[in-house]
């Protein structure tokens, strides 16, 4: 069985390490991120099974990090660490889609507690063995992790920025995923220049599934774009 992945943001250099070292003790495969911006680098990089992140933190909070995975993915646990104690701030924190919130200062051992909490409750609700890889799109499969798009027989290998479009849109359906959420994952940044970008690749991947007339990449004016498969 492999280790589960935590993605722990925490820009207490200390506290840091010491709770990364803690949870490498304990069987998690850890990664530690400084502040927000290197949190969302990192989610947008690697698969994680569950994410504690720090409330205060530079360049973006724990809170406006939820909020962009949040947009992009439902699933993954989310524990708060905060040296508040304020109610508004922990309505926000599960508003946002939270599943816990830890109040510093705290021992190791409640947070292990808390963590194993929330890996039980999953546990119950998850109806798979496995995270599904391959995407079904009408006659079409999209498979994120080899880079290939299928559509009837035919595959073609996507480049990398090709394929993390592809696979915010899948793991968006049926939402909006938000343009800025998408720039900032895939281009590390949200200017102009990015978005014409961006705007480039929509147009290709149009190209690409054009040959599967039920698959369509919409527009909506303000927001963002929708992936839309019409079964």
């Amino acid at each position: 069985m492999s280790k589960q992945r935590i993605l722990l943001a925490e820009d207490d250099e200390n506290l840091g390490k010491l709770l990364t070292t803690f949870l490498k003790a304990k069987g998690f495969d850890t990664d530690l991120a400084v502040n927000g911006k290197i949190a969302f680098e990192k989610f947008n990089t690697k698969k994680y099974d569950f994410l504690i992140l720090d409330v205060m933190m530079p360049e973006r909070d724990g809170f406006a990090v939820a909020e962009d995975i949040r947009k992009i993915d439902k699933e993954t646990p989310i524990l708060f660490l905060t040296a508040k104690s304020m109610k508004d701030d922990k309505l926000k924190g599960f508003a946002i889609g939270a599943d816990d919130y830890l109040t510093k200062p705290f021992s190791m051992e409640e947070l292990l507690a808390r963590i194993n909490a929330i890996n039980k409750r999953m546990s119950k609700n998850d109806t798979s063995s496995s995270p599904v890889e391959t995407f079904t799109l009408a006659s079409a499969s999209f498979n994120p992790i080899t880079r290939v798009l299928s559509i009837s027989g035919d595959e073609k290998k996507l480049t990398t920025k090709e394929n993390q479009l592809l696979h915010l849109l899948c793991k968006s359906r049926p939402d909006v995923l938000d343009r800025e959420v998408a720039l900032r994952a895939i281009w590390g940044d949200d200017n102009y220049f990015n978005g014409r970008s961006m705007d480039v690749y929509i147009a290709k991947l149009r190209k690409l599934l054009r040959d599967e007339s039920r698959i369509e990449i919409i527009n909506i004016h303000g927001k963002g774009f929708r992936l839309i498969v019409n079964d």
